[in-house]
This record gives structure tokens, C-alpha cells and sequence, in this order.
């Protein structure tokens, strides 16, 4: 027997409907009112640090492209995932430490590298000459 999952009982979803016969054409959670808010303010920001005037064209781009970024950024939140922990995630993410990529270089000296024959069907001898020439010893050849 399944038993029905209670999920939808905490799946509110907080939304202003104002009073009767006066709603807004559009259902919006509240974080998206302030979410919306502060990508229109960096928007704004961002325009006018590149040198974008304030104009009738501009400000209906930045209002639609404000629109499409809240959508993606609330997308991933839910009452079971607030804003507060996503940016914490994000902020985690971003400032994790990582290992280090940086690229070994090494020089090789034909002069110094010994070749050491070997039989076929017998394995080169180990332990008794590194790559660099030296001898078990630490003494170069």
C-alpha cells in the first residue's frame, strides 16, 4: 500500500493576493519582490558604470531582463531550499579552495641520463640508476 506523501502541506507558497477584485496580474512569491529588487538595482548599477544613459529602452530592457534572471534564481528556491542557503551554497562554492593546477617543468639533460640495456624478456634492473644518473648512494655518475 502507498501511503500519500504530507509535502504539499508545507509547500506554501507566499504570495500577496490583495483584496478582493483588486489582485495584481500576476502571482508573485515575496522573495521575488525583493530578489527582483536588488537584480534591478545591480542592472542599473552595471548600465551605468558602461556608459548606458538612462532612457525609455533601457530601463524596459533591464526591467525584462531583471524578470528572466529572478525566474532562474528562484527556481531553485523552495521551502525546502530558502534563499538564505542557496547564497550560503553559492558562496561556499565559489570560495572553496581548489588544487592547484599549476603546470611541473623539469629539465633533462641527455648528458646525464644513463641508458641501460636489457635483455628482452628480462625486466630493466630497479633501484640501481634513477633518471637523473645517480646511484642509490646519492652520488651522480
Amino acid at each position: 500500500m502507498r501511503l500519500p506523501v504530507d509535502d504539499e502541506i508545507y509547500n506554501v507558497n507566499a504570495v500577496w493576493l490583495g483584496p478582493p477584485g483588486k489582485t495584481l496580474p500576476f502571482r508573485a512569491r515575496y522573495v521575488a519582490y525583493g530578489v527582483g529588487a536588488a537584480v534591478f538595482l545591480l542592472l542599473q548599477m552595471l548600465e551605468r558604470r558602461l556608459g548606458i544613459g538612462l532612457g525609455f529602452f533601457a530601463l524596459a530592457y533591464t526591467l525584462l531582463i531583471t524578470i528572466a534572471v529572478t525566474k532562474v534564481i528562484l527556481r531553485v528556491v523552495d521551502h525546502d531550499r530558502p534563499l538564505g542557503s542557496v547564497l550560503r551554497g553559492f558562496v561556499n562554492e565559489v570560495s572553496a579552495p581548489r588544487d592547484h593546477t599549476r603546470a611541473v617543468t623539469s629539465t633533462l639533460r641527455p648528458a646525464r641520463v644513463r641508458a641501460v640495456l636489457s635483455r628482452p624478456g628480462r625486466a630493466a634492473p630497479r633501484g640501481r640508476h634513477s633518471a637523473r644518473g645517480t646511484t642509490q648512494g646519492g652520488a651522480e655518475s
